[in-house]
């Protein structure tokens, strides 16, 4: 079974580790928690997503895993799906080797709408019109392409579409018979 480390980094971080790239006013804090986890193919990038949404003033809870030894992406999609089901988290990133697999082990769990992107086009509109509340990135991805899908779902908000929303409740009403 996987550890449910938790390791958090704040505000309360940012000011305590003194950093200086921008001061408070310009982070521009949106008060968020952020839930990442990842198997050892995507230590690295959640490694450097961490950092980065830390920086931005993000509070991020990294739900593992904590190395590069071989993990099974399964459970710690399921750690982060129960996280954004239980609301411990408001939004989630996973990352696998191609962010598939760990799509699918979130998408196990009830009220989590996690997508699988590989650009920014795909991260707005996940957003937009399906109110994703996890997204899956794949562990080979460029860090540069990674942060941008992220900056634009943390700031892309549901459109709020009647049409959207029917879908969705669809989605988080089913029930096999």
């Amino acid at each position: 079974m996987a550890k449910e480390n938790i390791k958090q980094s704040s505000l309360e971080d940012i000011v305590k580790n003194n950093y200086q790239e921008k001061t408070i006013i310009e982070l521009d804090i949106p008060f968020k928690k952020i839930g990442i986890a990842s198997d050892h193919r995507g230590y690295k990038l959640k490694q450097k997503l961490t950092k980065y949404l830390t920086k931005k003033g993000y509070t991020v809870i990294d739900y593992g895993c904590d190395d590069q030894e071989s993990h099974d992406y399964p459970e710690y999609g399921f750690i982060l799906g129960k996280a954004i089901r239980d609301q411990k988290v408001e939004k989630g990133i996973v990352i696998c080797g191609s962010g598939i697999g760990i799509s699918i082990a979130c998408n196990k769990i009830k009220n989590v709408r996690c997508a699988k992107v590989n650009n920014v086009k795909e991260a707005k509109y996940t957003r937009l019109d399906n109110d994703a509340n996890v997204i899956a990135l794949s562990g080979k991805m460029p860090t540069f392409r990674a942060k941008d899908i992220t900056d634009v779902f943390l700031k892309t908000k549901f459109s709020g579409q009647k049409r959207h929303q029917k879908r969705i409740d669809m989605l988080n009403n089913y029930q096999e018979k």
